[in-house]
C-alpha cells in the first residue's frame, strides 16, 4: 500500500503548473545542481590530466589512450543508469513511494551486475590498443592507469543512480555538494599516489588511476549514507530490501536505458572517428579540432544539465496524466536551453581567437593553428546549438520513455548524414577540417529537428 504520507511531504510532484514562467523557473532550478555536478566531474579529470602531465607527455598520451578504452565501456553503463531518473520521476510524479524506492534499487544492482563485465575492456586495455595499433610501450604505460581505473566503475555507476533518485524527488544539491568537496581530495589523493608521499610506494600512473577509484567509491559512499539518513530521501526507505530485485522493472529499465546506451555510443563514435579524420588532414587539424572540441564540452554541460531537467519535470507530468503540463516542460526546457546556449555561443564566437591564443600562445609558430582554432569555433556555433537542441529534447523524451526512436533518429542524424557530409565536403571540396565541423552541424540539426517531431507528435497524442 502507498505510504501517502511519505508523498505529501514532497508537494510539489503533485502541484499543476498553470503558467509556463513557474515551469522555467523549476527547470532551471533542477538544471543549475546539474549542470555545476558535471562540470565538476571535468574540473576532477582535468586536474587528474595536470597533474599527470608532470610525469611526462609520454605518460599523457597515455592517460588519453586509457581514456579512450575505459569510456567506451562506462558509455554503456551511463546510459542504463540515465534510465533510473525517468522512472523515479514517473513514481514520483504519481505518488508511487515504493516505485520511486525500485527504481533506485534496480539501478543500484544493474550497476553492479554491468561493472563485472565492463571492466573487462579497461584490465585488457593493453590487447585492445595493440590491436588498433598503438605502439606496445605506450598500450602498456596506459595499462597501468587503467588497472587503477578499471576497479571504480561500479561505485562511478552507483553514483549516478542515486544522484538520478535525488534528481526525481527535486533534490539534485546533495550530489553538487559532494562533487564540490570531492575535486580537492581527488587532486591531493592523486598527487600523493602517483609520487608516493607519506612512506607511500611511487605508483605512477597507476596511482593517478587508483586515486580515481577511491575518489569515486568515497561519493558513492557518502552519496548513499545521505540517502539512507537524511530528509526527504529516508522517507523513501532507499536501502529496505535491498538485495530483492523487482525483474519487471529491471526489465523496463534496460527497455529504457539500453537505446540511450547504444545512442551515446553512436555520439561518441562520431567524435573519434573525427579525430582520426583530422589527423588524414594534418596535424594543425587535429590540434585546433581538440581544442575547438574542448569548448563543446564545456558548453555542453549547459543543455546537458537542463536535458536531465527535462527528464525529470516531464517523468513527473507523465507520472500524473498531465499531458498538458508534459508539453509544457519539454517546451520551458527547450526555450531555456536556446536561450543560454545562444548567449554562450555568442560569447564563444566573440572570443574565440582569444580562446586559441590561450591555448596555443601568440608567438607567429602557433598564428595558423590558432586561426583554425577560431575559424571551427565560428563554424560550430550551428553545431552548440544544434547539439543543444538534441539534448535538451532527447532528455524530454526519456522524461515519457521513448528511447528506441531516438537511437534511430541518433544513427541517421550522426552516421547516415553527419560522418558522410562531413568527409566528402573535408576531402571533396578542399575544406579540410571546417568540412568535417559543417558536416557535424547539419547531421546535428536534421537529428534535433526529428526529436522535435518526434515530441510534438507524442505529446499530441497524450493530449488525445
Amino acid at each position: 500500500m502507498l505510504d501517502t504520507s511519505q508523498h505529501q511531504s514532497q508537494p510539489q510532484a503533485g502541484v499543476p503548473q498553470n503558467h509556463l514562467a513557474e515551469e522555467f523557473v523549476e527547470t532551471l532550478r533542477l538544471a543549475v545542481p546539474m549542470m555545476l555536478t558535471q562540470l565538476g566531474q571535468i574540473a576532477m579529470i582535468t586536474t587528474d590530466l595536470a597533474l599527470i602531465g608532470r610525469l611526462g607527455e609520454d605518460s599523457v598520451a597515455a592517460a588519453a589512450l586509457a581514456h579512450t578504452v575505459y569510456f567506451v565501456s562506462f558509455t554503456f553503463g551511463l546510459g542504463l543508469m540515465s534510465a533510473v531518473s525517468p522512472l523515479a520521476a514517473q513514481a514520483f510524479g504519481a505518488g508511487d513511494v515504493r516505485r520511486v524506492r525500485g527504481s533506485l534499487r534496480v539501478g543500484l544492482w544493474a550497476a553492479l551486475l554491468i561493472s563485472l563485465p565492463m571492466m573487462a575492456s579497461p584490465l585488457y586495455g593493453k590487447q585492445i590498443l595493440i590491436a588498433l595499433g598503438q605502439a606496445p610501450q605506450m598500450a602498456e604505460l596506459a595499462q597501468h592507469y587503467l588497472n587503477g581505473l578499471a576497479w571504480g566503475i561500479a561505485p562511478a555507476l552507483g553514483f549516478i543512480a542515486l544522484r538520478s533518485m535525488m534528481s526525481a524527488v527535486n533534490r539534485p544539491q546533495p550530489p553538487l555538494w559532494i562533487t564540490v568537496a570531492a575535486i580537492p581530495v581527488n587532486a591531493v589523493l592523486v598527487y600523493v599516489l602517483i609520487h608516493g608521499l607519506f612512506g607511500l610506494p611511487e605508483f605512477g600512473l597507476f596511482g593517478a588511476g587508483l586515486a580515481t577509484t577511491i575518489v569515486n567509491l568515497g561519493t558513492f559512499v557518502a552519496t548513499m549514507a545521505i540517502a539512507a539518513w537524511r530528509k526527504p530521501f529516508v522517507d523513501y526507505r532507499p536501502l529496505a530490501h535491498l538485495w530483492r530485485i523487482d525483474w519487471a522493472l529491471m526489465r523496463q529499465l534496460i527497455a529504457v536505458g539500453a537505446p540511450i546506451s547504444f545512442s551515446l555510443l553512436l555520439e561518441y563514435g562520431l567524435f573519434s572517428s573525427a579525430a582520426l579524420l583530422m589527423g588524414l588532414i594534418s596535424t594543425t587539424a587535429i590540434a585546433a579540432h581538440q581544442i575547438a572540441l574542448q569548448m563543446t564540452a564545456v558548453l555542453f554541460m549547459v543543455p546537458l544539465g537542463i536535458g536531465m531537467a527535462a527528464t525529470v519535470r516531464v517523468g513527473h507530468a507523465y507520472g500524473r496524466g498531465d499531458s498538458a503540463a508534459v508539453k509544457r516542460a519539454g517546451l520551458a526546457a527547450v526555450g531555456l536551453g536556446v536561450t543560454l546556449v545562444t548567449a554562450l555561443t555568442i560569447g564563444i564566437v566573440l572570443g574565440r581567437y582569444e580562446l586559441g591564443r590561450l591555448f596555443f600562445g601568440r608567438g607567429e609558430a602557433s598564428a595558423p593553428t590558432v586561426a583554425l582554432t577560431a575559424t571551427l569555433l565560428l563554424v560550430g556555433s550551428t553545431f552548440f546549438i544544434a547539439d543543444g537542441l538534441q539534448t535538451i529534447m532527447g532528455g524530454a523524451l526519456r522524461g515519457i520513455n521513448d528511447t528506441r526512436m531516438t537511437l534511430l533518429f541518433a544513427a541517421i542524424g550522426y552516421w547516415g548524414i553527419a560522418f558522410p557530409t562531413g568527409w566528402l565536403l573535408a576531402f571533396h571540396t578542399g575544406l579540410g577540417a571546417v568540412g568535417i565541423w559543417v558536416g557535424f552541424s547539419v547531421g546535428t540539426f536534421v537529428y534535433a529537428g526529428l526529436l522535435i517531431l518526434r515530441f510534438q507528435m507524442l505529446t499530441r497524442r497524450l493530449a488525445g
